[in-house]
């Protein structure tokens, strides 16, 4: 079935060249199972029986790409061929010390390095040969665990995952991304050895990370995760949600499944990975915040702003972007602000708040919002977003009317300045505030000559008639 590649002229230029060569060579792993299960991949590997490198630089003549870039240290080479990404390496064997995930490298047959793959569905290669073209080699039957959707290792998963414990999390982030299950005996690999992840740098479980977040339904990484025991390990904070609390008919619901579920939420709306880390780390004060009040039950009171406070420690930790720790702080610190909206009641002058408060980001928070509108209870959920839908609406009507969201005070500083004769410092801020505070109020339009009269009444009662 295979067969059909070698109508494409990239694979027929590939086996020619190997042809001439008299290279044995190989498409693998993920072009491979991405190709079985029907989709495209623009990234292709490829595995020779012999020196990559020297290979890569022959098919790049052929080619007629000068785009070729040799990396001696890993033995690969890499070419960019119009929209496509092809690396080639030699057949390896790996063996691996206790303490590191790099491994001492032989050179060897394409069976040998096929057992060396992370997964059976990574483990398939095909032939690019002129004598066997389309040829698969399946040794551990990966086309069978495509089809049963399992995720399997081709030899023991405890040594697996021992050698090189970046598989672990590689295990959950393409069960996540495939929609595939993990076989028991795969499951209890990741379960025995999850403590040798602490040899792999954060950067690297990072990357895998924002790889589960950003899957189609990242909720069943963060089940898996939390099944083997992973969870604690990578995100301690977020392993604290689970659990629920009872004190006679007073119980809270589960946060982690909560927050997961505000994760594929957010999911089905966006692909912003900032959005989802917001869906992440939303609640991730409620632990330290849980309190209960016999008439009231469980209360989390502030874990808002103390969530949004513990967040540079943590991005700090996961060496993720201040850019990333930027937005995440601000969606966290307002995201209960349009609910209590909804809540108490809908005025103007909360509305104008919210938006100057927000600014750019207003649409992104009201979007997560509706995202984090969660219950057992269908009809509760539908009255939840029916009264969010109206303070939407009111947001709208206001931001139209007032144009707060790229707030800039009517009167700049140095109007104020000139106007007073007043050198820069504490009164040319507290006068701009002074106006800020009377727009967000509704007390005056945010219009220039509007807001340079209310200036002048109010200058002397700022700052006293000496001023």
């Amino acid at each position: 079935m295979e067969k059909e590649l070698f109508h494409n002229e990239l694979f027929k230029t590939i086996s020619k060249v190997a042809n001439e060569n008299a290279v044995r060579i190989y498409t693998v792993g993920g072009f491979v199972r991405d190709y079985i299960l029907g989709h495209t991949s623009k990234d292709i590997d490829f595995v020779l029986e012999g020196d990559g490198p020297k290979y890569a630089k022959k098919l790049a003549k052929a080619l007629g790409v000068k785009n070729l870039t040799v990396y001696k240290k890993f033995g690969t080479a890499m070419i960019k061929y119009q929209d496509r990404v092809l690396e080639f390496v030699g057949a390896r064997k790996e063996s691996y010390r206790e303490n590191s995930r790099k491994p001492e490298v032989t050179s060897t047959d394409i069976l040998t390095d096929l057992a060396r793959r992370d997964f059976t569905v990574n483990a398939i290669a095909i032939s690019l040969n002129e004598d066997s073209p389309g040829k698969v080699i399946d040794p551990y039957q990966g086309q069978k665990d495509i089809k049963r959707k399992i995720i399997r290792t081709p030899l023991d998963p405890e040594k697996t995952f021992f050698d090189d414990p970046l598989r672990i999390m590689r295990a959950v982030r393409f069960a996540c991304q495939l929609d595939f299950k993990i076989d028991d005996k795969t499951m209890q690999g990741l379960n025995s050895e999850r403590e040798r992840l602490k040899i792999i740098s954060q950067e690297r479980i990072t990357d895998e990370l924002l790889k589960i977040l950003a899957s189609d339904k990242p909720s069943l990484g963060f089940q898996i995760m939390d099944k083997c025991g992973i969870l604690p390990i990578i995100l301690p904070e977020i392993a604290a949600l689970k659990g629920i609390d009872q004190i006679g008919k007073h119980s809270h619901k589960d946060v982690f499944y909560h927050t997961i579920q505000v994760i594929d939420n957010v999911a089905q709306v966006s692909r912003d990975i900032n959005l989802r880390l917001v869906a992440l780390f939303h609640d991730v004060a409620k632990p330290a915040t849980k309190q209960y009040k016999p008439k009231i039950g469980w209360t989390f009171h502030g874990h808002d702003d103390l969530g949004a406070r513990m967040l540079p420690e943590i991005f700090k930790r996961l060496k993720l972007s201040n850019d990333m720790l930027k937005y995440t702080e601000k969606l966290v610190r307002l995201h209960l602000r349009p609910i209590h909206l909804a809540e108490e009641g809908v005025t103007d002058s909360a509305i104008r708040r919210l938006i100057f408060d927000a600014g750019q980001k207003v649409d992104d928070l009201l979007m997560f919002c509706r995202a984090d509108i969660t219950s057992a209870n269908p009809k509760r959920v539908k009255q939840h977003l029916s009264n969010f839908d109206y303070v939407v609406e009111r947001i709208k009507q206001v931001e139209e009317k007032d144009r707060l969201r790229e707030f800039q005070p009517p009167v700049d500083g140095n109007e104020i300045m000139d106007t007073f004769n007043l050198q820069p410092g504490p009164a040319v801020g507290k006068l701009k505030k002074a106006i800020e505070e009377a727009i967000l109020n509704g007390e005056i339009p945010n219009e220039h000559d509007a807001a340079f009269q209310y200036l002048l009444s109010i200058k002397d009662s700022v700052l006293g008639p000496s001023s």
